[in-house]
């Protein structure tokens, strides 16, 4: 039950939060230990005391493809819906079994992964065609300078695909950066969408600002989403969930336009 109505200015879904607990099991490799749990409890009472409505989680990859707590979470709460760590060999019986649990696609999430694993393998081909077929998402975090290749493989399969934190661009190059001009090429072609989201990760205010501005120019509300991030891994004590509403404010200024994002846009990827 929500503890109070969604006002004006309330972003009717958050994209991108993560939820954990302590007690679950970290990946060797994982490059942040959190503190304090992250739970579904609290979670949702962020959710209430701001207003959302609706959310989606993002497989945190410090937890491997330990998605258990994120799939339990949405089968007690429809409001919610996750992405999941897969590997590539799951079999298309559980993978419809986790579509009826509320997944509705799964992350790479590769950013500074040395080794990326092979999209044209066949296992990752074979995987691919059946995101595909279960009207799933690629949901892609990847170093920008990784991303046209990435993108140039995930586009060959038909996937429709979501790029985060929009598409974490350089300092250095900006809008010129190789990768997010990939970005703004695979949006074009109908079947990509960004998320504006943790403005807080990339080097400068001042670069989220812009690459929100070339984001609503290029792609429009149609093709863009909003997260928080929640609870801001490594950020945890720098960021509060009404500091990423108001950021979201500051990148798309038009009411009208931030509606479309964090409403019409994010229910009909997720939710229809």
């Amino acid at each position: 039950m929500i503890s109070q109505p969604a006002s004006a200015e309330a972003p009717l879904v958050d994209t991108h939060a993560h939820l954990y607990t302590l007690d679950m099991p970290l990946n060797a490799r994982a490059w942040h230990r959190p503190a304090h749990d992250a739970s579904m409890k609290d979670y949702l009472s962020v959710l209430n005391r701001h207003g959302v409505q609706f959310a989606v989680l993002a497989a945190a990859s410090i937890y491997g493809d330990y998605n258990d707590y994120h799939i339990r979470a949405c089968r007690q709460h429809p409001r919610l819906r996750t992405t999941i760590i897969a590997h590539p060999r799951l079999d298309m019986y559980t993978l419809e079994r986790m579509k009826a649990d509320g997944v509705v696609g799964i992350r790479l999430q590769w950013r500074n992964v040395e080794n990326r694993p092979d999209l044209a393998s066949d296992e990752y081909q074979y995987l691919l065609k059946r995101v595909a077929d279960l009207d799933w998402h690629v949901h892609v975090h990847d170093d920008s300078y990784r991303l046209p290749e990435t993108l140039r493989l995930l586009e060959q399969t038909g996937v429709k695909v979501v790029i985060d934190h929009f598409g974490r661009p350089d300092e250095q190059h900006g809008l010129n950066a190789p990768g997010f001009q990939a970005v703004l090429r695979s949006v074009d072609k109908g079947n990509t969408w960004v998320k504006l989201s943790a403005g807080f990760r990339l080097p400068s205010e001042n670069l989220a600002s812009t690459c929100a501005a070339e984001l609503l120019k290029s792609a429009g509300p149609e093709r863009l989403l909003w997260g928080s991030d929640w609870p801001f891994a490594a950020f945890e004590d720098r960021v509060s969930y009404a500091d990423t509403i108001a950021a979201f404010t500051r990148w798309v200024p038009n009411q009208q336009a931030r509606r479309k994002i964090a409403g019409e846009t994010a229910l009909k990827l997720y939710f229809s």
